[in-house]
């Protein structure tokens, strides 16, 4: 079947992602044409592959506020995005405690719903109030979100399309741009694709990982100098840095990962400084280490700290299914660390397709901002799948309005200095 391309549209966006599709979703909503062009599909990338946690733990009080919106796009239509609000519990050792502290105040502040425990007995009896065979030691600082959960990734990207769809938009997938002409004052007339130029107003680019090509395309360096909120200046930093998000499953009855209630276990994130071992004592890691883990439909799935990959790497075909040798050891070992419902999981570990690339910026914080006149880019630095509100927020953008979500993330924070917040953890993930 021959593809078939409108030669113009008012609004281009290119990628079948969640910030693609919410932006279309909410510009249709609102009557505007609106076309979505993917090189291969729906969720056929990093939003199609995600983990797809949904919450708030975050140091950085812009990325709170944007996040507590997104969760209320979550829970509009849980159906549709295949979403499940079982909450989110973060745990952590001594080190962790400030940090925690200080996110649950924000939320608190916001309106965002959570608990706070500090505290090894304290935070043990409420992990035991939740599974009786819970035994982690060590961990003495506990935020338990309230809101936020998981999603089921490729069924929420679906849905979504299916709304964007109903609202008006047209998506046509095997569309790749090519390059963009602009015109004197930098915006673009026409964007290029193998199937012919698209006269464009405006253009919304969200392709996730891929970012770096078409940033180039775009003609946008790929180098920034960034100033410190002291003033002081550090010049030509890269752009983007590549990582690869370690993440697997075990053959395990999700139907299991349940709380004392019989409730969907929330998502657990677990950063430890205690030494690992296996079910059969052997060490597995004498270092600090952390994961996550949720229910999915037929198994339970998670993931842990990531790999640095640099700053060039080929993401055609999409990479995923990767992670170090010692991965699937460290992970079920934790597990069971945590669970006792979990002995013997190393057992059941899955080679399933799990994890992906992610193109991170210069200070691992997204850029949502326009980058020529007329050319919006959405650059989520691997935070995009539990962001859906962005589209709405960039939909607003498209139409003239102010956005206080999205101002913290415009790409002159660099340049000016308006750097976010960085936080206190040892462990780098979190």
């Amino acid at each position: 079947m021959s593809i078939q391309v409108p030669s113009s549209t008012p609004v281009l966006v290119v990628g079948a992602g969640v910030h693609g599709l919410s932006t279309a979703w909410h510009l249709a909503q609102e009557g505007e044409r609106v076309l979505v062009v993917d090189k291969t599909g729906v969720a056929a990338g990093a939003s199609g592959i995600a983990c797809g946690v949904i919450r708030n733990n975050y140091f950085q009080p812009a990325m709170a506020e944007l996040m507590a919106a997104c969760v209320e796009v979550w829970e509009s239509d849980p159906d549709a995005f295949r979403y499940h609000g079982s909450g989110y519990v973060a745990l952590g050792p001594p080190a962790q405690e400030g940090d925690l502290a200080e996110v649950h105040e924000r939320q608190q502040r916001i309106g965002y719903p959570s608990d706070l425990y500090v505290g090894e007995d304290e935070v043990a009896a409420h992990m035991r109030s939740l599974f009786s065979d819970w035994r982690a030691p060590g961990l003495t600082v506990c935020l338990h979100e309230r809101a936020g959960g998981y999603a089921f990734n490729r069924g929420s990207m679906l849905g979504l399309a299916d709304k964007a769809r109903a609202a008006g938009a047209e998506i046509v997938s095997g569309v790749e741009v090519t390059g963009f002409d602009l015109d004197e004052s930098g915006a673009a007339t026409a964007v290029r694709t193998n199937h012919g130029a698209i006269e464009v107003e405006q253009v919304v680019v969200a392709v996730g990982p891929w970012i770096a090509s078409l940033w180039g395309m775009l003609g946008l360096p790929d180098r920034v100098d960034v100033r410190q909120p002291d003033g002081s200046l550090h010049p030509g930093r890269p752009m983007w840095t590549y990582w690869y998000l370690q993440e697997g499953e075990i053959d395990f009855d999700p139907g299991r990962f349940v709380t004392n209630d019989g409730r969907l276990s929330p998502v657990l994130h677990v950063d430890s400084d205690r030494p690992l071992r296996d079910d059969d004592g052997r060490p597995i890691t004498g270092d600090p280490w952390g994961i996550y883990v949720k229910p999915d439909r037929r198994t339970v799935q998670g993931g842990a700290q990531p790999l640095r990959l640099g700053h060039a790497f080929a993401l055609d075909p999409y990479p995923t299914g990767s992670v170090e040798p010692g991965f699937s050891d460290m992970w079920c070992a934790a597990l069971s660390h945590c669970l006792a419902r979990f002995e013997g999981c190393r057992a059941r570990y899955l080679q399933e397709r799990s994890g992906g690339v992610g193109a991170f910026t210069v200070d691992n914080f997204p850029v949502f901002d326009y980058m020529r006149p007329n050319v919006f880019v959405a650059a989520d630095s691997n935070h995009g799948y539990k962001m859906i509100a962005v589209g709405r927020e960039i939909a607003r953008v498209l139409r003239g309005e102010h956005s206080s979500l999205l101002h913290p993330f415009r790409y002159e924070r660099f340049s000016a200095g308006e750097l976010h917040p960085v936080s206190h953890s040892p462990y780098p993930w979190s």
